[in-house]
This record gives structure tokens, C-alpha cells and sequence, in this order.
């Protein structure tokens, strides 16, 4: 049996607009990976609390709000705290260019704006995880 990545997707704090997650979610269950969706109002406790229990492979987050400074680092932190370091920390949203260099800097994986093409996000989420967490 082929091994699956396993992602665990939310929306941090209070953004409502989840369409582009959601979509984002099905295209990464058609590419064979397991998703687990936790929807909306996530606090970054509950998501690496989520992450730890489901064996995850992947963190994708998903902020249009402007909180992207505070949350990602958060998520990080406690990943960190978790013993994480082997877990790929990935998202996108509304996140101005020196932001995202910002973050990268900070630890965080590649960050993607709008538009971006779903395929360049599975490819860099299968790279990311055969590269640095299935090394064999």
C-alpha cells in the first residue's frame, strides 16, 4: 500500500471565507494525499494539537484576515515546543512579499498568494515531504 502525505488544513482565527481551502482540500485528496479539514476558528493550540494527534505530515494554513504575522510564528512555536521540526508549516492568503520573506526567515515553508496554481502547491508539498520527512 502506497504511503499518503498526511496534511491537516485550517483557518486560524476569525476569517470566515473558506472557499479557497476547501478547494484546496479536495484538490490535495484527488492528488492522494489525506486530509484532515478543521475548518474554521482554529486557535494554533487546536491545530497542533490536531497535527500531533493525526500523525501529520503537513500544516497548511489558510489566513486572509492580516494575522499572518502573529499566527504563523505561534503555530511554529508550538511545533517547536511539539518536538514538530519534521513537519512542513505551509499556507497562503492575503501575505505582502516582505512578509512572507519575513516568515520564510522565521522557519515557515513556501507561502502562496492568490492565484497560484493548485499544482505548484501539491508539487511543492510532495517535494517538501519526500525531501525532508521520508528521506530513506
Amino acid at each position: 500500500m502506497k504511503r499518503k502525505i498526511r496534511i491537516v488544513m485550517a483557518k486560524p482565527g476569525l476569517d470566515g471565507h473558506d472557499r479557497g481551502i476547501k478547494v484546496l482540500a479536495r484538490a490535495y485528496r484527488d492528488a492522494g494525499m489525506e486530509v484532515i479539514y478543521l475548518g474554521l476558528r482554529q486557535t494554533p493550540e487546536m491545530i497542533v494539537s490536531a497535527a500531533l494527534q493525526e500523525d501529520a505530515d503537513v500544516i497548511a494554513l489558510s489566513i486572509l484576515s492580516g494575522a499572518h504575522m502573529t499566527i504563523f510564528p505561534r503555530v511554529r512555536e508550538l511545533m517547536t515546543d511539539s518536538e514538530m521540526d519534521d513537519v512542513l508549516l505551509t499556507g497562503g492568503g492575503i501575505i505582502p512579499e516582505k512578509d512572507m520573506a519575513s516568515l520564510s526567515k522565521q522557519g515557515m515553508g513556501k507561502l502562496f498568494g492568490p492565484g497560484t496554481p493548485i499544482q505548484e502547491t501539491v508539487d511543492y508539498i510532495n517535494h517538501w515531504v519526500m525531501t525532508n520527512r521520508w528521506k530513506e
